[in-house]
């Protein structure tokens, strides 16, 4: 049969095509997913052609359907299976995450289409799935919203050769995709396994299921919090606000600031010591892949409040949430019959399924708020509604209205989201923000030497560490762990704690493929232009001239920016903060891993025709002391390869240096 094309649904296709570089070709930390039928040709020859058309039509239905719902991406189909991406073209933090989701829901969703095959047709319908972490050449063919991608490298092959050894009805990962899901998914070791491409035996995982971690504050909680440091003032504001709140006068909190940057860490060191105060405390997480599941946050904000644990038997569930309706006496009996159909917990089908999707919507919502002031009424109530961010958009309509109806009541709502989300209610007078920003070096310090120890071996890397992390606490824990895989620190003993020495000297430190995911995601979610911006800038340099960049810009046939263009790009990449302006029309990158990332993700030859374009810029920006930049000159002519003009610009280098001793010895032999 003629396969169909891959594509890509609309408003994926949108976020594609708002970045025109993403489609020319990049590097991308991604996870590759393959999914094939099990002795598809054997099944193919038992029965007649149209009736195999059709069972195929069926299960690519299924696997786009699986898919696009964690915004994957299908690269192509492979004649009885699919090869998808997660993390590309549109780059996700948390790729590795959401490919092992849509591998879970789709393994459910063929069992269900094997066992009606099965039963109609009497065919043993059996798939068998791959996955593999790591970084990819992506790019697309085609022009249009039908787009198939192309993506090479290592990485692919892997992916194809765990589906290959799969055995039916099984997910095989790679440990590069294991040690990024590892806490959040049941995972079972296979073992050393020999496949054709690889030196040595791979460690193999079978994907079991989804794990009781659903959020990295929450598997940082399970390894053990790094030290809670230079937070005092934020934790005063959350504290006034919950003394007012406890008065009366309810209140809204929200904690702004980039990722990585601690907004959950403190919302939940908060709610922590709350709770064990005694305070009724209400939590709902927005996944990532949130904007997918309708009213995702209002039903596990209810289930909370309502002390629903995950996993308990419905008859169990029903009876708390029945307990808790009652005690609040602000619900009656078709509003216990609507949360319950709305929980998922009707024991006699879904008595309010004829209700119309606005009414009951405007239902649900209503009671929900009540409940919470009910709440309210009888003590003090924290609610809490971590990365708003991803929130979708029915919850978010819900949040809206949540805002409205804590205020005069004795309730808290703490929000945290990252800079990028707009709300409606900000306005409200009882709202306040918290703009959280990175640690200050002191604090920044006394994280690193918590982290890594007070061996004097470690001392280099310490610095190191607080220079590439910038002061942001994940990419500190992150780079410290990073290292600790690598063998490059090494603990003591077992029983030393967190005291590391060196184990290897110190060489260049690589940003971990977590840290590179979330700074790729968050340059991906730039507009076209300001990427494009960023990406020439992290060319130049950590720290880099707007004159310099703009006259880049013009000697780069594919930019097509003006002047003026530049200048509003770069306060927008300001108020993201990404770079922030040291003085008039110089600017730095806020994170050194933010320029590598921005840097490394470009193909070599993009990066080597920026290199000529920068050098050619440097030489008419500062053509009156040409000595002083020869060194920068010949370090781009170098990496762009032209190692004619470089060893020229080199000697002119020598000679500078040459002069300058001269000048302040007075003699040669000062050289």
């Amino acid at each position: 049969m003629e396969r169909p094309r891959a594509y890509t649904p609309d408003h994926l296709a949108q976020k594609i095509l708002r970045s025109r570089s993403a489609l020319a070709g990049e590097r991308k930390q991604v996870t590759v997913f393959f999914v094939d039928v099990k002795q598809s040709m054997r099944l193919a020859a038992g029965m007649d052609a149209e009736e195999w058309h059709g069972i195929l039509s069926r299960f690519f239905a299924i696997l786009a359907d699986g898919v696009h719902r964690f915004e994957g991406t299908i690269n192509q189909y492979t004649g009885d299976g699919i090869m998808a991406l997660f993390g590309a073209p549109i780059a996700h933090e948390d790729h590795a995450r959401r490919a092992c989701h849509a591998a879970l829901y789709l393994r459910e969703q063929l069992r269900v289409f094997a066992q009606e095959l099965r039963r109609t047709r009497g065919v043993p319908f059996a798939v068998r799935m791959g996955l593999n972490s790591g970084e990819v050449v992506v790019g697309a063919i085609g022009d249009d919203l039908r787009m198939d991608y192309t993506a090479q490298g290592h990485t692919v092959g892997l992916a194809a050769r765990m589906q290959q050894i799969a055995d039916p009805g099984r997910i095989y990962l790679t440990a590069e995709t294991a040690t990024l899901v590892g806490d959040f998914f049941e995972l079972e070791p296979v073992g050393r396994v020999r496949v054709k491409g690889a030196r040595e035996p791979l460690r193999t995982y079978a994907l079991a299921g989804a794990g009781r971690v659903r959020t990295r504050i929450e598997a940082s909680r399970a390894r053990g919090f790094s030290p809670f440091v230079g937070r005092a003032d934020e934790v005063a504001v959350l504290e006034a606000a919950l003394s007012r709140a406890a008065c009366g006068y309810g209140q809204v909190v929200s904690v702004v600031g980039a990722a990585g940057v601690g907004k959950s860490r403190l919302c939940q060191d908060a709610i922590d010591r709350w709770r064990a105060e005694g305070l009724t405390i209400a939590e709902a997480h927005c996944p990532s892949h949130g904007k997918v599941l309708p009213y995702a946050v209002l039903f596990e904000l209810l289930r909370s409040l309502a002390a629903i644990t995950p996993g308990a038997r419905p008859a169990a569930s029903r009876r708390r949430l029945a307990s808790f309706l009652r005690r609040l006496h602000a619900a009656g009996d078709e509003d216990f019959a609507l949360v319950r159909d709305a929980l998922g917990l009707s024991d006699s089908g879904p008595p309010s399924a004829a209700l119309p999707p606005d009414v009951r919507r405007e239902r649900l919502f209503g009671l929900a708020c009540r409940l919470v002031q009910a709440q309210s009424a009888h003590e003090t109530t924290v609610l809490l509604i971590d990365d708003v961010q991803w929130i979708d958009p029915e919850s978010d309509a819900f949040l809206a209205r949540l805002v409205e109806a804590v205020g005069w009541t004795r309730t808290l709502l703490l929000l945290n989201a990252r800079p990028d989300h707009a709300v409606s209610w900000s306005s409200v007078s009882y709202h306040r923000q918290i703009a959280l920003s990175a640690l200050d070096a002191d604090a920044s310090a006394a994280l690193v030497r918590d982290l890594v120890g007070e061996d004097p071996s470690t001392a280099r890397f310490c610095d190191l560490i607080n220079e590439q992390a910038g002061g942001n606490p994940f990419f500190i824990e992150e780079i410290v762990q990073s290292l600790v895989d690598q063998g490059v620190l090494v603990r003591e003993s077992p029983g030393a704690g967190r005291q590391l020495r060196a184990g290897r000297p110190v060489g260049e430190i690589r940003i971990p493929a977590t840290v590179q995911s979330l700074l790729a995601a968050r340059i991906d979610a730039l507009t076209e232009p300001a990427k494009h911006v960023l990406q020439t800038a992290a060319v130049v340099g950590k720290r880099f001239s707007e004159p310099v960049l703009r006259l880049t810009l013009g000697n780069d046939a594919t930019s097509g920016f003006t002047g003026d263009d530049v200048a509003e790009i770069l306060r927008a990449l300001r108020d993201a903060d990404l770079v922030r302006s040291e003085r008039s029309a110089e600017y730095t990158f806020k994170h050194p891993l933010t320029q590598e990332v921005a840097y490394q993700s470009q193909l070599q030859e993009a990066r080597a025709r920026r290199h000529v374009a920068v050098a050619r810029a440097i030489e008419v920006v500062h053509a009156d002391r040409l000595g002083e930049v020869s060194a920068l000159l010949a370090h781009h002519w170098e990496t762009a390869g032209q190692r004619h003009e470089a060893q020229r610009w080199r000697r002119r280098a020598a000679l500078q240096v040459t002069s300058i001793h001269v000048r302040r010895g007075g003699t040669m032999g000062r050289v």
